[in-house]
Parts: C-alpha cells; structure tokens; sequence
C-alpha cells in the first residue's frame, strides 16, 4: 500500500495544487521517522497508514464550534477479517511540527493496541456515543493503554503528555489548518460524533487471528499500564 496514493491521485486530478502536494510530499518523511520512532520505542509494528488529502471535521448538533481530527484509526473489513488503519490527515503533514506529528501518530498507536486487545478478547466493539467534543476528547484519553507502559522514549512520551493532557489541543496548528486549507476551500471530510459507533460482528472478529507474539506483548503492556495507574492513584 501506498501511504501517498490518495494524495497523488488528488493532484493529478487538480484538487490539490502542486505547491500544497509538493509541501505535502516533501514532509511526508516526518511520518516515516515517526513511525520508526514508535516501532523503536515499543518495540512492535506500526499498522498500515496512510495519507488522506483532506481535513477531517466534526461538528456538534445546533453548535458553532467544531473539532479538527488530525488522524483516525480506523477498523475496516477486508476478506470476512478485521484489518486496522491509521488514517494521517494531509494537514498534519503539511502544517505540524515534527513534535506534533510524533505525538499524534503514538496516540494513534495507542489506540491500535487498544482495538487489537478488544479483538483478541472477542469483544464486540461499540465506542460509547457523545455529541460534546469535550467529553469525546476525555472518554479517548480514559480507554487507551498508559503511554510509559508503551513507550520507551523520554522525548516522545513529553510530546504525548504534553499534546494529550485531556484531549489533543493544538491551536497554532489548527489556525494554520483554518486559514490554509480549510478557508481555501480544499478537500475535507464531515463526521458526525453522533455516529462515532463501530461494531463488528462475532464471526468477523472469530475469523480476525491475532499474531501470538503481538498478543503476549500486549499482555505485558496491559499488566505495565494497570500498575502505573495504580501508582497515580495512590
């Protein structure tokens, strides 16, 4: 798979211009080094990614306000199988910095984990249902593993804790995106909150095999990451 096939297909098909696709390709190594970041760091493989040319967009019913997703993870069905994908907005490439964009691809990375534990548990997966982006953000920090479980890297772990205290904020990043890609019309994608639900269904998941070495890891990291919060507790 081709990380920037969408994004090439967008310029040759003139949505994108060649100065945004030329930007977006030549930073498109910060998402490479990231990545190997994160499989350094954890020791494990990154799912598949790839680089959607467009800006994705939530917006609350009866409200002005609205949040910017700056990437997904996103469970799909491919061959009656569960298959994972971190979906990397064009903007985060184009306008974040190199800190921003390790963090948000280590959160992503997170919630991988979080959705590979649900499948090899057999659990039927059903994200609860919130229309304020405030408590969507908090509800995403509560479910995922405790990043130091995850995470062998002090610099990388700063950038999570300091991106994802209760929810990714970036406002420099997010008025560079406003005014240089949202204002001018480019490409972007509108999902509802409402309709953040994903359930699959038991003989998808039983037929989805999970790597035996991923499982075990993941084990460890689960036990890691239930001491830790416990230590924050008391």
């Amino acid at each position: 798979m081709d990380p920037l096939l969408k994004v090439n297909e967008a310029h040759k098909n003139g949505i994108l211009s060649d100065k945004v696709h030329s930007l977006i390709v030549k930073r498109f190594g910060l998402v490479l080094e990231g990545i190997a970041r994160i499989e350094k760091a954890s020791g494990l493989h990154f799912p598949l990614a790839y680089i959607e040319p467009a800006v994705v967009i939530s917006q609350p019913a009866d409200s002005f306000d609205y949040g910017i997703f700056f990437a997904r993870t996103i469970p799909v069905i491919a061959n009656e199988k569960v298959e994972i994908i971190i979906q990397i907005t064009a903007p985060l490439v184009a306008y974040g910095l190199k800190g921003t964009i390790h963090a948000i691809l280590a959160h992503e990375f997170l919630h991988y984990l979080e959705l590979i534990k649900r499948i090899s548990k057999m659990e039927i997966i059903s994200d609860e249902i919130t229309g304020n982006l405030f408590e969507s953000m908090y509800a995403d920090t509560t479910r995922l593993f405790e990043p130091r479980a995850v995470f062998d890297d002090k610099t990388l772990l700063l950038h999570i804790t300091k991106k994802f205290p209760e929810g990714f904020r970036d406002y420099k990043l997010e008025d560079k995106v406003i005014k240089n890609w949202i204002q001018k019309k480019l490409p972007s994608i509108n999902v509802a909150l409402d309709s953040n639900v994903v359930k699959i269904k038991a003989d998808v998941l039983a037929k989805t095999k999970i790597d035996p070495a991923l499982f075990a890891k993941i084990g460890e990291i689960e036990q890691r990451s239930s001491k830790l919060r416990k230590k924050k507790l008391y």
